[in-house]
């Protein structure tokens, strides 16, 4: 009992680690409580720091602000990683309205903050670390506190007890505004999804495989190549050739010949595929399964890509069909099928259908590497190479006119950057940014655990007394600002936008940059669209509130 004791009342390395670990234990047991059948998730770990506090048990105020800020830029960079793949590529086909429209959230946010600051005399700092509460930014706490403890030189409780104060209000409005929106907006479910299925459908990108038979006279007798350059606007590959005169199949390559009666192998996205029929002869019933039947040489076969020699080389750099007449057909890329075009880069994680005679194929996989047990293994490299450059990204000093002092991304900010920055443009480098989900996962909750677990040590203290002495207003404060902008910008997006219902659940849930709001009504799980449009917003949404917090520190102090 005695050391038990100590490692709670004493001093040092252990008894630090005892009581971090203490309250993430309790923190983690609490998340099976649930309500309605929804939990606060990890937040509980906040309250269980905060109760920790309460009671007296504190850990040196060094190691409380390395653990916090270690376990911040952690957090970020698990994010950073998981959403930047797809961070450029969302701003198409909608990606800049929903972003305009989280930002004309924020802007109605930050003025209900200001207002309330004007009005109410409650610090600034106190007020973002309010308002980091009531959007579930995480981050922008994180930033709030570090521009503040740059201008004093220390990092007032308030701001974090403001967040405390703040969360549990917004995790309630979040729930009556995703399942309020239904029927205040009159929304039928059903209708809604068969739109969403057709639309889908006429919209959808992936590479599909058929065949065709060569009719049109205008290409007989030319090349692949030729025929590529007639049809450049228009993305596809030609795979196999099976000529009418021999009854042979031929792996296609720039300079094979096509023959009126020859039937082609084609790949290309499913809106390609009437336009290449039409121009080439007329589709065929024949799949992927005939064609290897008519010829018993060629095997078809999916291959992981775990050599780091290949990482960022395009398929024509490799030239696989020259040296062992083997093609990459597709490339399954984060669940989606790719057209294995001659430009496109593979990455690490990538499996590529490999199409040849076995002896190559075999050849070709070693290249490849095709080692499951490779991508197993954690890339720490990645990790640090990321927190190196961003922490220096991070330290870089802006000068703006009337603030005291220079504005920076600061580490969770520099960070953001340079993981977004590294996850999609990492391989043109040759850089290895591959990370299998769950690792890029684990990063992410082992650094939000304990950021939240310092947070709540550091105002569990005095949390109580300000609760009881008008912190209860700042809960009212929370609801205004949560609550207006996200119900102001929701009919916005539905009535003058147009946006469907299943769309305003994503952005709901990447304007609070919060995912389980995706999983607090069961009408999120009929399709993926709310998943989509959660990346979609989550990321500029997070960065844009991060950074506003600590402008408004540095500006208002």
């Amino acid at each position: 009992m005695d050391i038990i004791m100590d490692l709670i009342k004493g001093e040092g390395i252990g008894h630090s680690i005892f009581v971090l670990s203490l309250v993430i234990t309790v923190g983690i047991l609490l998340n099976k409580i649930k309500i309605g059948g929804f939990s606060l998730g990890v937040t509980w770990v906040l309250f269980s720091g905060i109760l920790a506090g309460h009671l007296g048990m504190q850990i040196d105020p060094m190691v409380l602000s390395f653990v916090k800020e270690s376990g911040m830029v952690l957090f970020i960079f698990g994010i950073g990683m998981i959403v930047g793949p797809g961070f450029f590529s969302t701003f198409k086909q909608g990606g800049i309205q929903l972003n305009l429209l989280s930002m004309l959230s924020i802007a109605i946010a930050v003025g209900i903050t200001f207002l309330i600051f004007l009005f109410s005399g409650t610090p600034i700092d106190t007020m973002m670390g309010i308002l980091a509460g009531a959007v579930t930014n995480t981050p922008a706490l994180g930033a709030a506190q570090e521009a503040a403890k740059g201008i004093t030189g220390a990092i007032s409780p308030d701001i974090g007890i403001g967040y405390a104060l703040s969360y549990p209000v917004a995790i309630l409005g979040l729930i009556l505004t995703t399942g309020g929106l239904k029927w205040a907006l009159k929304i039928k479910v059903e209708d809604e999804s068969k739109k969403i299925e057709d639309r889908e459908k006429a919209k959808r990108m992936e590479a599909l495989v058929f065949s065709i038979e060569v009719t049109n006279p205008a290409i007989f007798g030319s090349k692949v190549s030729h025929v590529k350059t007639l049809l450049d606007k228009h993305e596809f590959i030609i795979s196999r050739i099976l000529h009418k005169e021999t009854g042979e199949i031929e792996m296609a390559h720039p300079e094979s010949i096509i023959r009126e009666g020859d039937k082609v192998l084609v790949i290309s996205e499913q809106n390609e595929v009437e336009t290449i029929c039409v121009f080439i002869g007329h589709k065929i019933e024949m799949d992927d399964t005939q064609w290897f039947k008519l010829d018993h040489r060629l095997i078809s076969r999916r291959c992981l890509v775990t050599q780091g020699s290949v990482n960022g080389k395009s398929i024509e750099e490799l030239k696989f069909r020259t040296l062992y007449n083997v093609n990459i057909s597709r490339v399954q890329r984060a669940g989606v099928h790719l057209i294995g075009k001659a430009d496109l880069r593979l990455q690490m994680g990538d499996t590529v259908i490999l199409v040849g005679e076995e002896s190559d194929v075999k050849r070709v996989e070693r290249i490849l590497g095709n080692s499951v047990s490779t991508l197993r293994k954690p890339n720490l490299f990645v990790l640090f190479v990321a927190v190196l450059i961003g922490v220096l990204v991070g330290s870089i000093e802006f000068p703006f006119g009337g603030m005291p002092m220079p504005a920076k991304l600061g580490f969770s900010g520099g960070t953001l950057i340079v993981a977004i920055l590294i996850s999609n443009f990492g391989t043109r480098f040759k850089l290895n940014t591959h990370n299998t989900q769950s690792v890029n996962l684990m990063f992410r909750e082992f650094g939000i655990t304990l950021f939240l677990a310092c947070v709540g040590l550091s105002v569990g203290e005095s949390f109580i007394d300000k609760l009881l002495s008008g912190g209860y207003l700042w809960m009212l404060y929370a609801a205004a600002i949560m609550l207006i902008p996200l119900w102001v910008t929701s009919i916005v997006g539905r009535y003058w936008l147009k946006l469907d219902y299943f769309t305003l659940l994503g952005y709901v849930a990447g304007n609070m940059t919060f995912a389980p709001a995706l999983s607090m009504t069961p009408d999120a799980s009929k399709n993926n669209i709310p998943a989509i449009k959660y990346a979609t917003v989550y990321p500029l949404t997070l960065f844009i509130r991060v950074m506003i917090a600590q402008v408004m520190v540095l500006l208002f102090a």
